[in-house]
């Protein structure tokens, strides 16, 4: 768990890369009172001989000294003291006696976890909260990063030293921070750092040890911004006033920029999404009796507000940001920018963010749907952990003409960098979407799930078997099932390397397509485009041939789906969404509960 660190409260010596407990130096005379310089004595066993080391300890009356040196293994040195500690720490950090300068992935990581405050805490705002420089309501701080400045020593030494906040001008539109001040309401806490302001003095006040501020994220992670932002509190001497004030030493502390993370099929579903209008009224029934049996809250959007755009689930994607203390979800808008293009936007209020990235220039297609926007459940791929799972987008060959995903998204999904994007071939349908050939549901056993991957071939073979069984003797697009059942093969060899997937993880759904301009289209409603609502899955009703009563395509799929516990549930779409070159789950989208797996844990 990350939480709050103190700076070596126990040791003499302060590096670059940890403390050195007493083994490493001892004094050789006390620090009297009115004394300013100390006698101590360097050990041979020193760690990190050459290197710069503040020193500092307790006094006899309980103050403190900090010093500056240069370590040479033997030798007897003395060294001045400034007669003041002064340092940073920040809640959301890991428990233990570490330094704060530099922040470290995995369960035995270090530094702080700063969320982008993409709400909207006050509904009468015009935009969301790290969009102003003021704290809206105690809610919107509590979106916030807790961290404390605090001093020890003689409050004399002020008279002759300035302490002073500041953050570098690259980091500066990256984060804000108010300073919180004694017995006033929170919306009068200033704000001191961020765009266009780059330090504060701290005024310090007698007997106040302690400075309490509150830090916001501006920007997620993104190409040009690793996620990484310095705050630094630097002790200058101005006791020469003739000369230009002097940093006597600066304190750091290291936020990381919490990511977006997007949720697979396999996580709890909480919220279903579907437009209404007049034509889909006996599919948005079936969608909310689905949500009833899986006790999902039904949100629907109005014909009035989605201007005819049924296509819910490119508009948008769901995902989520979290620190130790706070964790709340986070709408993706996608740029397609369709009728739809305002909803993503009206989600925005309290406790629920909103990011969205658009080309300047560059036009989009239809690869910058979400649709074509997946995410996998949690891998191992040759003894590399994915406990996040890997998103899933798709692309066409390198070549000229060839739609890919524009590239303000795909840096924005790769710059997140806890889910390792794996870039598919997608291009080969006529839409584009990887929505179109591959799903997940979960699985009782081995890696908690299945991957299901639209099969020309399978769905050929069934028909197959079912014509030598005597139900029908026409042949049906024999010459181009090879053909494009090598486009899936070729996203099957990528996922089982990406994914590390063996032939038992995956389950071939029977599909056909059918060709219109060089790519290819569902000839019959797309099966593997489901809603996976945790056991219960809503598919698209293919309405393929009738053997004994029974649809021979529906009949084999819940073969497939049902020894795993699941509950097919097939919903015609026929009209409404399958002509339009959609189905089930273009039509839907779902907001899902976060991993319980913290993504600081994580190494990338």
């Amino acid at each position: 768990m990350r939480n709050e660190v103190i700076l070596m409260p126990k040791s003499w010596v302060l590096g670059p890369y940890g403390g050195i407990q007493n083994t490493g130096c001892r004094s050789l005379g006390d620090l009297g009172v009115g004394k300013m310089e100390m006698h101590i004595w360097i050990l041979q066993g020193f760690q990190l001989l050459g290197e710069s080391y503040f020193l500092w300890g307790e006094l006899h009356h309980g103050d403190v000294f900090l010093a500056f040196t240069t370590v040479v293994a033997g030798e007897s040195i003395w060294v001045r003291a400034s007669a003041l500690l002064v340092f940073l720490s920040a809640l959301s950090l890991l428990f233990g006696l570490l330094l704060q300068r530099n922040w470290t992935w995995g369960p035995g990581g270090q530094g702080a976890v700063l969320l982008v405050n993409c709400d909207k805490d006050d509904p009468t705002s015009k935009t969301m909260d790290n969009k102003d420089q003021r704290v809206q309501t105690y809610k919107d701080l509590r979106d916030m990063s807790l961290m404390v400045l605090r001093t020890r020593g003689p409050g004399a030494v002020f008279a002759n030293h300035k302490l002073v906040l500041h953050v570098s001008g690259s980091d500066a539109d990256k984060v804000g921070v108010f300073y919180a001040h004694s017995n006033e309401l929170v919306e009068q806490h200033t704000h001191i750092l961020g765009p266009k302001k780059l330090f504060y003095v701290v005024e310090h006040a007698l007997g106040e040890e302690e400075h309490t501020f509150y830090v916001e994220g501006l920007a997620f992670p993104d190409a040009d911004f690793s996620g990484l932002v310095s705050l630094h509190a630097t002790m200058l001497d101005t006791s020469l006033k003739s000369l230009p004030e002097t940093p006597i030493f600066t304190d750091t502390v290291v936020f990381r920029v919490a990511p977006w993370i997007m949720t697979p099929n396999t996580l709890q579903p909480l919220e279903i999404y579907v437009c209404s209008f007049s034509d889909n009224t006996d599919f948005v029934e079936a969608i909310s009796n689905l949500a009833q049996k899986t006790r999902c809250k039904l949100t629907i959007c109005p014909e009035l507000e989605n201007q005819n755009d049924s296509w819910i689930q490119d508009e948008m994607e769901f995902g989520y940001v979290q620190a130790p203390h706070k964790t709340f979800p986070v709408v993706f808008d996608s740029p397609r920018n369709g009728g739809l293009k305002g909803f993503p936007k009206s989600i925005l209020g309290p406790d629920f963010g909103y990011v969205t990235r658009e080309p300047l220039r560059k036009g989009i297609s239809s690869l910058d749907s979400f649709g074509n926007l997946e995410v996998s459940p949690p891998v191992k791929v040759k003894g590399k952990e994915y406990p996040l799972g890997r998103i899933l987008i798709g692309s066409s060959f390198p070549r000229v003409g060839g739609r890919r995903m524009t590239k303000v998204v795909r840096d924005f999904l790769y710059a997140q960098r806890v889910q390792a994007p794996v870039e598919l071939f997608s291009d080969w349908l006529l839409v584009g979407h990887v929505d179109e050939f591959l799903s997940f549901v979960p699985a009782h056993d081995r890696q908690g799930f299945r991957l299901l991957l639209a099969s020309p071939s399978a769905c050929y073979k069934l028909l197959k078997e079912k014509q030598e069984e005597g139900h029908g003797k026409a042949q049906m697009f024999e010459g181009r099932m090879a053909q494009l059942h090598s486009c899936i093969d070729w996203n099957r060899d990528i996922l089982r390397q990406e994914l590390g997937l063996s032939p038992k993880d995956i389950i071939d759904i029977p599909q056909l397509f059918n060709m219109k301009d060089n790519q290819a289209e569902a000839y019959f409603p797309n099966m593997v485009n489901t809603i996976v609502l945790g056991k219960d899955l809503g598919i698209p009703k293919p309405f393929g041939p009738i053997i004994n009563g029974q649809c021979c395509l529906e009949e084999k799929v819940r073969s497939l789906l049902e020894p795993l516990g699941l509950t097919c549930t097939f919903i015609n779409d026929y009209f409404t969404y399958h002509e339009w070159q959609g189905e089930v789950h273009c039509g839907t989208n779902v907001l899902r509960k976060p991993f319980s797996f913290k993504w600081w844990n994580m190494i990338p």
